[in-house]
């Protein structure tokens, strides 16, 4: 049962923009920076962390994808180490 509820959480957190959860991200942070004891704040660091997880998850995800064209692209880059030079006199 706690799966399945983790589950439906995350796939309504995948359907919101990261764009407006990072609007909403210094509000939390301030909010999540005033500890307390209250139900609130326990609410509010839990949202802070759940959009540092989106703002993460995209990061990779478009880190991957960028690999993946550079990896198929002709554009490699040569290996680093030592570079091809050639004495000139």
């Amino acid at each position: 049962m706690i799966e399945a509820t983790l589950n439906r959480i995350a796939e309504k957190i995948l359907a919101l923009d990261e764009a407006s959860l990072t609007s909403l991200w210094e509000k939390y942070k301030q909010r999540m920076e005033q500890i307390d004891t209250t139900r609130e704040w326990e609410k509010a660091a839990i949202i802070f962390f759940i959009i540092n997880s989106v703002k993460v998850k995209n990061q990779i995800f478009n880190e991957h994808i960028l690999g993946s064209r550079e990896n198929h692209s002709g554009d490699k880059k040569p290996p680093k180490g030592k570079p091809d030079l050639k004495l000139v006199k």
